[in-house]
């Protein structure tokens, strides 16, 4: 069974994190959603996490393991992505992804966290128009786009295009997969 973790902060892109959590369960993946000291947070509408009595408790960031996961999800809502790239524990385990080519992936103000992590450099990647120059100022080519894949990266410009941007996770960490079999 595949596993992915979303990490998020207060002020989430509440449909982004609610989302790709569902989307996730729904293909069978085991989700962990990692927060400061695996604190309950509010997103910028109102959505609690945990989201209801089904959900796992979060969990904080210093139990991120890049062996624990294939996938990693850096959703959006500028507040919480700004907030998340402050903490080293994070920017760390981005990086034990990238080394590692596990999927990291970044939906809309997602990407800022990569930025952080230092992950972007010399990559294709799309951006949401108000991270546009921090990801070029990062080293990425930029393209105008709604999903890029290059490699074990995933950016997506906007959360109107979570559908694709999911089904790209789903068929990339498949072809990791298939590869290492």
């Amino acid at each position: 069974m595949p596993s992915a973790v979303i990490i998020t902060g207060p002020g989430f892109q509440d449909h982004d994190v609610v989302y790709t959590y569902y989307r996730l369960l729904e293909e069978g993946w085991h989700v962990d959603v990692a927060t400061r000291n695996g604190a309950d947070v509010v997103g910028k509408y109102g959505v609690p996490l945990p989201m209801d009595k089904t959900a796992k408790p979060l969990i904080p960031f210093e139990q991120l393991d890049a062996e624990a996961y294939d996938a990693v999800i850096l959703t959006g809502g500028h507040e919480a992505p700004d907030r998340v790239r402050q903490d080293a524990r994070v920017l760390d385990f981005i990086r034990a992804m990238d080394a590692a080519e596990k999927v990291v992936a970044g939906l809309c103000h997602g990407p800022w966290i990569m930025v952080s992590a230092g992950v972007l450099k010399g990559r294709r990647a799309c951006a949401y128009i108000g991270l546009r120059d921090d990801v070029i100022n990062a080293g990425a080519d930029v393209v105008d786009s709604d999903v890029i894949v290059d490699g074990h990266i995933i950016t997506c410009s906007y959360y109107a295009y979570v559908g694709r941007f999911m089904q790209q996770v789903f068929e990339t960490v498949a072809k990791k997969q298939v590869a290492a079999a």
